[in-house]
C-alpha cells in the first residue's frame, strides 16, 4: 500500500478483506472501515452549515482550530523522522516543502511525488534482489477501472459543469494522486478548497481536521466534512450528496488500485526500482506535510 496512492490503513484493511474473501468482503471491509467516521464528518459539515447559515457563534471552535495546526505539525515531525534517513531524502523533504510552500497549485503536488520517486530509483543497485517464483502476470482490469472513471469524471464535470459530480471529480482526482496517508491529504485540500476555489473559510477547514484527528477510522473521512460544506447553498439534501461523492470520490480510487496489484505484488517486488522510488516518494510527501503545517500557521 505503501507505493500506491490513496489512505494507506483503509488500503490495508480492505486488502485483507481481499485476501480472506475476494471482492464482496473487501468491499464489505471498507464499508464497515470508513462508515462510523464519514457519518460523523457528515453530521460535523451539516452544523456547521447551520451555525454559518443562522449566525451564530463559532467560539466553541476557537480551540479546535490551533489544536489542528499542532496536528498537522507533530505529523510533520513523526513521519519525516520516521522516512528520512538518508541526506538524499533530507534533501528531497527541503525541495518539496518549499516549493509546495511558495507554489500553492494542486499541480505541484503529484510533479513533487513523482520526482522524488525518479530520483532515488536511479539508487536501484543499492537495493539487494529478490526474486519471483512466478512470473509477472498483470490482470489490468481494476487499473483500466480506476483510468476510465477518472477521465469519464474530469470529462463529464467539466462538460455539464455539474457541482455534485465536480466536487466527485475533484476527490477522485486527489484520492489517485495523495501518497503517504491522510496528514498527506491536508496541503492538497486546502489548497484547491480553501485557496482556490474558497468553498470553506480557513477556520471551517481547520475546525474540521480538528475533529477528525478525535474520531476513529481513517483521516480520509474530512473529505465528507469538506463535500457537505462545498455544496451548501443547495440546503441538507446537497451537503449530504457533496458528503457522499467526496467521500465515493476519495475511498475508490485507492480501493481499484489495490485490487489491481494486490494479485502480482509479490512478483513485483523483484524489481529494485520500485523499491527505491519509495523512498523518494516518501521524502517528498513528508515535505508537503511540513508545508501544510507552515501554511496553517499564517
Amino acid at each position: 500500500c505503501q507505493i500506491l496512492p490513496g489512505p494507506t490503513s483503509t488500503q490495508t484493511i480492505t486488502a485483507i478483506g481481499f485476501k480472506k474473501g475476494g471482492a464482496n468482503l473487501a468491499y464489505l471491509t471498507l464499508l464497515v472501515w470508513i462508515l462510523p467516521a464519514v457519518s460523523v464528518m457528515t453530521f460535523a459539515g451539516v452544523m456547521i452549515s447551520y451555525i454559518d447559515e443562522n449566525e451564530l457563534s463559532m467560539d466553541f471552535a476557537r480551540f479546535i482550530q490551533p489544536m489542528a495546526v499542532g496536528f498537522v505539525a507533530y505529523a510533520a515531525y513523526v513521519i519525516s523522522s520516521k522516512v528520512i534517513n538518508t541526506k538524499l531524502g533530507g534533501a528531497l523533504m527541503v525541495v518539496s516543502a518549499v516549493i509546495s510552500y511558495f507554489i500553492r497549485s494542486p499541480w505541484v503536488f503529484p510533479i513533487l511525488l513523482l520526482f522524488g520517486g525518479f530520483v532515488t530509483a536511479m539508487k536501484f543497485q543499492q537495493q539487494p534482489k529478490q526474486f519471483a517464483k512466478d512470473k509477472l502476470n498483470i490482470d489490468w482490469r481494476n487499473f483500466i477501472l480506476w483510468a476510465g472513471i477518472l477521465i469519464l469524471a474530469a470529462l463529464l464535470g467539466n462538460i455539464f459543469k455539474y457541482k455534485p459530480l465536480l466536487i466527485f471529480e475533484n476527490f477522485y482526482r486527489n484520492g489517485s494522486l495523495i501518497f503517504g496517508g491522510g496528514q498527506v491529504l491536508i496541503p492538497y485540500l486546502h489548497t484547491e478548497f480553501v485557496d482556490f476555489k474558497h468553498y470553506l473559510s480557513s477556520e471551517e477547514f481547520l475546525t474540521g481536521f480538528g475533529m477528525v484527528q478525535a474520531l476513529p477510522g481513517p483521516v480520509f473521512s474530512f473529505s465528507s466534512y469538506i463535500g457537505a460544506l462545498s455544496l451548501r447553498e443547495l440546503g441538507i439534501g446537497g451537503e449530504i450528496l457533496g458528503a457522499l461523492m467526496a467521500a465515493l470520490g476519495i475511498f475508490l480510487p485507492g480501493t481499484f488500485l489495490i485490487f489491481f496489484i494486490i494479485r502480482f505484488w509479490e512478483s513485483l517486488k523483484q524489481f529494485r526500482v520500485v523499491r527505491a522510488s519509495l523512498e523518494g516518494i516518501n521524502a517528498a510527501s513528508s515535505g508537503l506535510v511540513v508545508a501544510a503545517a507552515l501554511i496553517l500557521f499564517d
